[in-house]
């Protein structure tokens, strides 16, 4: 299994994220090419080797054709403003600028999995809705090119799992366009709600909310613990001299399955719900259908009695956090509700595997779960069971019994 490692002893921005990952092996000259396909114009990124408490490493610069050639402190850029490009847009400008592009379908999908994370966590800290957000910084062409870009990197590097140390915030304050502000910046915090941070190692901001979505959106687990044989360094040099290396630290190395397949795994998710008591019952396999081609992880109906004894559904639907906006539109206009109930929660849920396994009634896709490395439950597909008893005219029951014995068996 090859495996990503952030080590974020340091916090982590857009612009020490694009360095870190070219110094793992992405070539700039690619990344370059890939990210003229937005069509955006009047930037030109320089790759450079740079020194921070004697390590040396790789910078990037993001470099505006009409600043002079002189790059910005991006590290504060993404999250304070101090942009000079004053071009606002919203996430829905973003997403015709990446939806229209010739990028390919992974990064698009990472790309905006990013930018939704920054815009509800901005939207919730100014009270406001992500279709009111409209990123100043953002929407820079400094920040878009860091965003896309770090997908664009992922993408590249193929790998099968990514992993993170807890994550450094800084401290103290920064002046930004709205006065002086706390680090972490609101909104990096909220990126980061339920991810391990650590504080306090400098009274400066060590982690943007750039930096942030980046983490959000692609860490699959959080530890310390990296069990792995380290393969390639990565050293992505920040752009200001701290009291310690101002430097994002990567590994590519390999570990075995039974590494990553031990535990379980907690997952940030939205609880959507709302109680229907006017609705034709035979419409709900019509929005359950929606709901689902929407992303939903799961949606499901639960009788309920409401005032004056009044006979109702309460219809649940499990998202991730990026799929809020568009599934809570969906719920508004295609059900009967007037409003809806919304809350962040925590979801752990066992290391899962597939693998096709040969029965007595031929092959059919199994299910496994692990905990602490040990596959300690199988399950058949229910759509094979389901098509093996038609095929062979089967009792499905039997079918289903029949297979269930052959994975004991054999495991």
């Amino acid at each position: 299994m090859k495996i990503l490692y952030y080590d974020c002893f340091s916090g982590i921005s857009g612009d020490m994220n694009l360095a870190a990952l070219i110094g793992l092996g992405v070539e700039p000259d690619y990344l370059r090419s890939q990210l003229s396909k937005l069509g955006l114009e009047g930037y030109s990124i320089r790759v450079s080797r740079d020194v921070r408490h004697s390590i040396s490493g790789t910078r990037v610069d993001v470099i505006l054709n009409h600043s002079h050639d002189h790059p910005h402190d991006r590290e504060e850029v993404h999250s304070h403003g101090h942009s000079h490009e004053h071009v606002h847009r919203n996430l829905e400008d973003i997403r015709k600028i990446v939806e229209s592009s010739a990028l390919n379908g992974t990064v698009k999908e990472s790309s905006m999995k990013m930018f939704r994370l920054i815009a509800e966590a901005e939207a919730k800290v100014h009270g406001t809705t992500v279709d009111q957000i409209h990123f100043h910084e953002v929407g820079a062409v400094d920040s878009i090119v860091d965003i896309v870009g770090a997908a664009i990197c992922l993408d590249y590097l193929k790998v099968d799992r990514v992993v993170s140390s807890p994550v450094q915030l800084g401290g103290g304050f920064v002046e930004c366009a709205h006065g002086k502000m706390p680090v972490p910046a609101p909104a990096t915090l909220e990126i980061l709600r339920d991810i391990p941070v650590k504080t306090g190692a400098v009274d400066k901001e060590t982690t943007t909310p750039t930096g942030a979505a980046i983490l959000a959106a692609n860490v699959d687990i959080f530890t310390d613990n990296h069990q792995m044989q380290v393969e390639q360094v990565g050293y992505g040099i920040g752009h200001r001299d701290l009291a310690i290396p101002n430097i994002l630290r990567v590994y590519l190395g390999r570990a075995g399955e039974e590494q990553f397949a031990g535990g379980y795994q907690k997952h940030q998710a939205m609880q959507l719900t709302c109680n229907i008591d006017d609705m034709n019952p035979e419409h709900y396999d019509h929005v359950i259908e929606q709901l689902f081609e929407a992303g939903a992880d799961e949606v499901y109906i639960t009788p309920v009695v409401m005032k004056k004894n009044r006979p109702a559904s309460l219809l649940s639907v499990l998202c991730k956090p990026e799929l809020h906006e568009g599934i809570s539109r969906l719920l508004l206009t295609q059900t009967t509700t007037l409003g809806l109930r919304t809350m962040r929660l925590e979801k752990t849920e066992l290391e899962r595997q597939m693998k096709t396994q040969t029965t007595r009634h031929g092959a059919v896709r199994i299910k496994i779960a692990f905990l602490d490395g040990k596959a300690i439950k199988y399950k058949p597909e229910y759509e094979d069971c389901k098509r093996i008893a038609r095929e062979q005219g089967l009792n499905l029951q039997q079918v289903c019994r029949h297979i269930q014995q052959d994975i004991d068996s054999d495991n």
